[in-house]
């Protein structure tokens, strides 16, 4: 890390802080766009036009950093394929989510999925858990029953959605782990853009719907910012370290819940933003013990 007096540490933190808090911003900004389009289109059409976007990056990327042919060997293959159609079926039902559920009851119930990778890994990794951790599961599930309040009139069906789509982000997180020592970022790039775009274009095409002008420009703003929250998201990992980072990436929460407000008028009850506190310290707990 540099520390010259022209770039001290703390800058350079503030400075990653700064990007990470930006990104977040973007990504709700794109669940908002995404919610308007899914009223009309298919969720489908919208992960294959936005794979479509991220292939090109991938295929770009791997021409950079030593040819297609280098990025493509893999030492897990079967588990390369296996995360990204995980990637593809994630962003498919949380794109879904978004419509039957607000902004922020879904971003909400989709935040548990540390606590899931957490169970995930010390089932498959043999990774050890710590007592706190355990706690901090319980915390997290707890406040997901109160944002689901199963057996109440209030219960929805609809909010399985989002984590079903938590627990395929969990998955593919856990065999992001199981690959990482060995293949390359390129190499994982260039599986996740080119499977999932091939994957997502036969459910695409099949159900097309032809978009509108204004439609056209929305999606073409969610595909360039997607990608800009991506290397933005990547570039505040080179000012600050992870660890720095990760309670960050909770204000995506905070920042969706705003959108939700005053885009589409959306009102949080007591119960989800109860549940949303509970799930949040659940992740920050388990976070910190981790740490250890």
């Amino acid at each position: 890390m540099l520390t010259t007096a022209d770039n001290p540490p703390v800058n350079r933190t503030r400075l990653g802080i700064a990007l990470c808090l930006l990104s977040m911003l973007i990504f709700a900004s794109q669940d908002g766009i995404t919610k308007l389009l899914i009223r009309d289109l298919p969720a489908a059409q919208l992960v294959m036009m936005r794979y479509w976007v991220f292939v090109l990056l991938a295929l770009v990327l791997a021409w950079r950093q030593g040819g297609l042919r280098v990025a493509a060997r893999s030492s897990h293959r079967g588990f390369q394929i296996l995360r990204s159609l995980l990637g593809v079926i994630e962003l498919a039902l949380f794109a879904l989510a978004l419509r039957y559920l607000g902004l922020a009851e879904t971003h909400a119930l989709y935040a548990v999925f540390p606590l899931l990778a957490i169970a995930l890994a010390v089932i498959f990794l043999r990774e050890r858990v710590s007592r706190r951790q355990i706690v901090a599961a319980v915390i997290g599930f707890a406040g997901t029953l109160v944002i689901l309040r199963p057996g109440a009139a209030a219960f929805d069906l609809a909010g399985l959605i989002p984590l079903a789509a938590a627990l395929c982000f969990a998955v593919f997180n856990v065999l992001s782990r199981k690959i990482g020592g060995t293949d390359s970022f390129a190499t994982n790039t260039l599986y996740m853009g080119v499977v999932g775009a091939m994957a997502s274009s036969g459910f695409g095409l099949a159900n097309w719907v032809e978009p509108s002008p204004v439609q056209w420009s929305l999606i073409g703003v969610l595909c360039v910012t997607g990608v800009s929250a991506q290397l933005l998201l990547i570039q505040s990992l080179k000012y600050a370290e992870a660890s720095t980072l990760q309670p960050f990436n909770y204000s995506l929460l905070v920042f969706a819940t705003l959108v939700g407000v005053f885009a589409f008028a959306e009102v949080p009850d007591r119960w989800v933003v109860g549940g949303s506190i509970m799930v949040v310290l659940g992740g920050m707990l388990a976070f910190k013990s981790g740490k250890r």
